[in-house]
């Protein structure tokens, strides 16, 4: 499968909070719910149908604990094409200290697990996606297992809050697949990872 990850971020690369406003308040964060309702109905079919085109999904703990308790337990919102498609899939979640997921279909990854999703990546089928899981994704693409990354980017400048690359880290050059912006000023860009960037020279 390929490994594929989408994030919504801000102007500012905040992804913290993008859902309603007491999903995530870690580190005195107030600003949260800054991307409901920003993009245009074809931004919100483009992110649904890559949801329904997942054969298995990849979590990090707090991640897949707010998902869990949003599209795998409300009603309203398993039903929806995209809770109908996370509650049909098989859902890993990388953790140490998750002990009983009360997700169905989910399986904890503990140990070494680099190699738990490179044996994933092995598996045939289509994708293996991760949403959200900021450390997680920071983590796999610090280890080379990232195939492709989408970045849906929210006009809006937070001022605070978490954000998905720190100030200081490994560097990465991105081969640009896709690109668009929709009519409310959402852009949709996929990149494919392509090794360390080239810099210039004295």
């Amino acid at each position: 499968m390929k490994l594929t990850t989408m994030t919504q971020v801000t102007i500012d690369g905040v992804m913290q909070g993008n859902g309603a406003a007491s999903d995530d308040r870690r580190n005195g964060f107030e600003r949260g719910g800054w991307a409901l309702g920003k993009g245009d109905d074809e931004t919100r079919t483009f992110i649904t149908q890559t949801y329904q085109r997942a054969d298995a999904f990849l979590f990090g703990r707090r991640t897949y604990e707010l998902f869990a308790g949003s599209w795998g337990s409300i009603d309203q919102m398993r039903t929806h094409p995209i809770g109908v498609a996370l509650n049909k899939a098989p859902k890993y979640v990388a953790s140490a200290t998750l002990t009983a997921p009360r997700w169905a279909d989910t399986t904890v990854l503990r140990g070494d697990l680099a190699a738990a999703i490179s044996e994933l990546k092995a598996k045939p089928g289509g994708e293996l996606q991760v949403h959200g899981s900021g450390a997680l994704t920071r983590w796999l693409l610090e280890n080379d297992l990232v195939d492709e990354m989408t970045l849906i980017t929210v006009p809006v400048v937070v001022g605070q809050g978490a954000r998905l690359f720190p100030e200081t880290g490994p560097d990465l050059a991105l081969d640009l697949v896709e690109s668009r912006v929709d009519s409310k000023g959402v852009t949709t860009q996929v990149y494919r990872p392509a090794g360390r960037p080239q810099y210039a020279t004295a």
